[in-house]
């Protein structure tokens, strides 16, 4: 078998194909304590406010008094199961983004704490984010220093005196260089197992194919624990290659039906194209491929249709400029809830990926935010943020109003050994 060192990282290898191993305590290569990870996924066009914060219940509603403050609320309920481990951070926000008007001025600095040039051009200024901060310091002990995912083109046009890069990037390694996402799930599949042969063969197998004779090697030395961990492993990886198979055979068909698809091998369905992303979130994790994710669910400006959700096969843009009206605060919440939900199923396979004395999510910060609280307001006060994982705190996090969110950056990168004084307007951390 071959095991190849790279800061006592174990890999199978094949022509072509490297295959970063997860850690086992039966080898060398192992022997140490799991890394912390960071997980950023940010959602288009707000939160309505009313369905995220936690409703007081009605006269003679029996509630259960034992459970967490914020689980009433109707968006975060599907966080129930995960309350041990989540944190929900109130009145939060980014202060460079006050002065800027609608969506982009508020996406693009979420994660620098900066203030973004106005411009509709080539021009662009932001900050570098937080997870390139990060990226630039525990980068070099993975295949990959960081993984930017995302669902949605970018069609550079202006739009309220902004070009619409601003609102199709959220990771930025220098103030003019945004950077692209990974839209297509074969391609980010492909990066995070350096299977280059495989993806210039249209007629590719599995990527465990070409790692066959180390695996069986490797799995003749593993302690039996470890080679269950060793099957599980191989099975997640190949449940994904099969979930991208039949996603790029149903875009295909879609093809041949005259339907537009906006990039070859992009799920014709939305849904489908967000788990695949969250699988491999997953895989990259459980991997150590990289220790530092970024999904911008979709790009700011989002019109998606959510037809699967009873009462949203409409604009969800439309949905989120609400103007108090009732038929359309009922499906903005729901669209706010599914991408909560999925959350959540990111949460579920994190904690299902043991590690060391706890699992993948124990040793992880996953984040779920949006740059609004209110699509209909454009408002950047008391942004929507929760925090899951080993480490932090839980529950329902009350700060002063407009806290630098800022400081809640700082407190993640610091919790991830990062050396940091100060990031963006904060100085002190949210947290230790």
């Amino acid at each position: 078998m071959t095991i190849v060192g790279i800061e006592r990282r174990a890999f199978l290898r094949g022509v072509g194909v490297s295959l970063a191993l997860p850690w086992f305590e039966s080898l060398p290569a192992c022997r140490r304590t799991p890394p912390r990870r960071l997980f950023v996924m940010v959602t288009p066009n707000g939160m309505l406010p009313s369905a995220w914060h936690p409703t007081p219940p009605a006269e003679g509603e029996d509630r259960d008094r034992d459970l967490p403050a914020w689980l009433p609320s109707f968006t975060l309920a599907p966080l129930r199961r995960h309350a041990a481990r989540v944190g929900v951070f109130t009145q939060l926000a980014n202060r460079q983004s006050f002065a800027g008007d609608g969506h982009y001025a508020k996406v693009a600095p979420l994660l620098t704490g900066c203030r973004i040039r106005r411009t509709g051009g080539r021009d662009l200024w932001n900050g570098v984010s937080c997870d390139q901060i990060a990226a630039r310091q525990v980068g070099f002990a993975t295949l990959l220093p960081s993984l930017e995912l995302g669902c949605d083109p970018i069609y550079p046009v202006e739009d309220m005196g902004y070009s619409t890069v601003y609102g199709g990037h959220i990771a930025w390694s220098a103030p003019d260089r945004p950077l692209m996402k990974e839209i297509v799930p074969r391609q980010a599949f492909d990066r995070l197992f350096r299977s280059r042969r495989l993806a210039a063969d249209e007629t590719r197998g599995s990527v465990l194919d070409a790692v066959r004779r180390d695996s069986r090697r490797l799995a003749a030395q593993l302690a039996t624990n470890d080679r269950r961990k060793l099957e599980a492993y191989e099975d997640a990886v190949r449940a994904v290659e099969r979930r991208i198979e039949a996603a790029a055979t149903v875009a295909e068909v879609e093809a041949l039906d005259g339907v537009a698809l906006p990039a070859a091998g992009i799920p014709a369905d939305y849904p489908t194209h967000v788990e695949l992303m969250l699988d491999l979130t997953a895989l990259a994790f459980q991997s150590d491929a990289t220790r530092i994710v970024t999904f911008l669910a979709a790009n700011e400006v989002s019109g998606r249709h959510f037809p699967w959700i009873e009462g949203c096969d409409d604009n969800f843009h439309g949905f989120s400029h609400h103007g108090g009206k009732r038929e359309k605060q009922e499906p903005y919440r729901r669209i706010n809830r599914w991408y909560v939900e999925r959350f959540a199923g990111l949460l579920d396979r994190l904690r299902a990926i043991e590690e060391d004395d706890g699992t993948v999510l124990d040793h992880s910060s996953v984040v779920l935010a949006a740059a609004m609280s209110d699509g209909n307001a454009h408002s950047p006060h008391d942004l929507p943020i929760v925090v899951a994982g080993g480490g932090h705190p839980t529950g329902r996090i009350v700060s002063k109003k407009d806290t630098p969110l800022c400081r809640l950056w700082l407190a993640l990168l610091r919790r991830m050994g990062i050396e940091a004084e100060r990031f963006g307007d904060a100085d002190e951390p949210l947290f230790t």
